[in-house]
């Protein structure tokens, strides 16, 4: 679930913007332009970056959600984003709660022949599940298929083209990025692992890691609500047994709470890691981004179990 709605007024609000062409606010969308092209509106830049690469020359791409210093569980979405939606052949959003503001701004414009690619439909993962499905890597080479089928079936006359492109994401593109998956499956399999959010746990689970911080305490960081005393104390007893290896921490998602336990990893000699929920830089790729990410979590296990 969202940290926070989208107000209805501001919907109607932004609306009304697109409709008559005034009072538009400033541009909040990344976009990736392509000279001419299928138009296309990615809510996170997460998405949008892949879209962006598998479209190449035939695609122009806008990334919504890009900043790296914002949490995006609190965006609301501006004007400009609205209009980018209405003119979009095809809109890429996350679902799961994540962005409901994406998929009220598709129904408020609808457009003989657009396309929409919903993540948590996409790979079935219903309200009150993760959202955070760019961290599931099978996740995310299931999105892959699904954005080039949604080119090809947009644009047949370039389908070939839109092949190779993801033949070449596929094969070069994401090579490092699955290779570091697989060695730090291989290598830290089972090892125990703490994080401040949910956001981590897709890529938990694909590693092999050991998340033990309590699942309750993770969705209430995600969600913005209180942890309960006793996740917090059980938290605090595993940094200080040094029952974890390695402390994750979301920077887009800071609290009271999550700095003290942060604060109290390092001090207990902890490894902490810091991931994003977005590109980090903003003009980062998908597989940049993670990978950097990826070999960040592979130095601090390596410290933190002396292997």
């Amino acid at each position: 679930m969202p940290r926070r709605l989208l107000r209805p007024a501001l919907v109607l609000t932004l609306l009304a913007g697109v409709g008559s062409g005034i009072g538009l606010l400033a541009a909040s969308a990344k976009s990736v332009r392509a000279a001419g092209g299928l138009r296309v509106v990615a809510a996170e830049s997460s998405w949008g970056s892949l879209a962006a690469q598998l479209g190449g020359r035939h695609a122009q791409v806008t990334s919504v959600i890009a900043n790296p210093a914002a949490d995006p569980h609190d965006y609301e979405p501006t004007a400009v984003d609205a209009r980018a939606v209405a003119e979009a052949r095809l809109v890429i959003e996350n679902g799961v709660g994540y962005d409901p503001w994406a998929a009220k701004l598709v129904a408020a414009s609808p457009t003989p022949g657009r396309l929409t690619v919903d993540v948590g439909n996409l790979v079935g993962v219903r309200s009150g599940g993760n959202p955070h499905r760019w961290y599931s890597p099978a996740d995310v080479r299931r999105v892959i298929a699904a954005v080039t089928a949604a080119y090809v079936r947009l644009d047949p006359t370039h389908a070939s083209y839109f092949r190779a492109r993801e033949t070449r994401l596929e094969q070069d593109g994401l090579s490092r990025y699955r290779q570091l998956l697989a060695t730090i499956g291989r290598r830290y399999r089972g090892v125990a692992v703490g994080a401040s959010e949910s956001v981590f746990a897709p890529l938990a689970q694909a590693l092999g890691l050991k998340l033990v911080t309590p699942p309750s305490f993770l969705r209430a960081t995600s969600e913005g609500a209180d942890p309960s005393a006793a996740d917090l104390a059980e938290i605090a007893r595993q940094v200080v047994r040094r029952q974890i290896a390695v402390w994750v921490v979301d920077s887009q998602n800071s609290t009271p709470d999550v700095a003290r336990i942060t604060a109290a990893a390092r001090a207990r000699g902890i490894p902490v890691v810091a991931i994003t929920e977005t590109l980090s830089p903003a003009t980062a790729s998908f597989q940049s981004w993670q990978v950097r990410q990826l070999q960040a979590l592979a130095a601090a296990l390596a410290h933190g179990t002396g292997r």
